[in-house]
């Protein structure tokens, strides 16, 4: 199974990525990045795919993450983010196919780098981390995937990222979060408008 990156400007450009083709970089600002952003909603539950942000660079990135995924009734442990051009995606599958009987390839047995595997398990619903393998490269990864995470339940698609790529909060970062709660102003519940409208009936009666 070959594997794509899932930025689909990089697909669209057909690119050996085999080969050592150069591409030529645009000035500073000319494009903002994609980016992929992860949040764990609880301490111990599986990051998930909160969605996507464009930025300048990886630590802007994490910060209109951080704006736009957990601010506004979502509570958020941690992030992560990745570039979209370094996640990989396999082939979708349909019908209840595990994506996992489209792979062929053994797993190599030599353990170069640290990649990290996510999961889509059901459709409609956001990938979720699965854990991480080493492996030589991304396909390589791919079958090491293959042989720690497939079970019974079915796979829909896997997007595979080198660790190395990610950037995320840590124990330092934790006092990031604490002052979300208590932004209540931005939720509109907390406004209480009708009980606002109808004391001011009252007064008028």
């Amino acid at each position: 199974m070959n594997l794509k990156s899932l930025d689909p400007r990089v697909t669209r450009l057909g690119i050996d990525e085999s080969t050592d083709t150069q591409i030529i970089e645009k000035g500073n600002l000319d494009q903002f990045e994609t980016y992929e952003a992860f949040i764990e909603t609880k301490e111990g539950k599986p990051f998930e795919h909160a969605g996507p942000v464009h930025a300048p660079n990886e630590e802007m990135a994490f910060l209109f993450a951080k704006e736009q995924f957990s601010r506004r009734g979502m509570f958020c442990n941690a992030l992560c983010v990745i570039k979209t051009e370094n996640i990989k995606v396999s082939e979708y599958t349909d019908n209840n196919e595990d994506v996992y009987n489209l792979v062929n390839n053994k797993a190599s047995g030599v353990e170069r780098e640290s990649f990290e595997i996510f999961h889509l398990a059901k459709r409609g619903k956001q990938h979720k981390y699965a854990g991480s393998v080493m492996a030589k490269d991304y396909e390589d990864a791919l079958a090491k995937a293959k042989e720690d995470f497939q079970s019974d339940k079915p796979v829909f698609n896997v997007w595979v990222v080198k660790s190395e790529h990610i950037l995320a909060s840590d124990e330092d970062d934790r006092d990031i979060w604490d002052t979300l709660k208590e932004k209540k102003y931005r939720d509109a519940i907390d406004y209480k408008a009708s009980d606002k409208i109808k004391a001011f009936k009252e007064q008028q009666a």
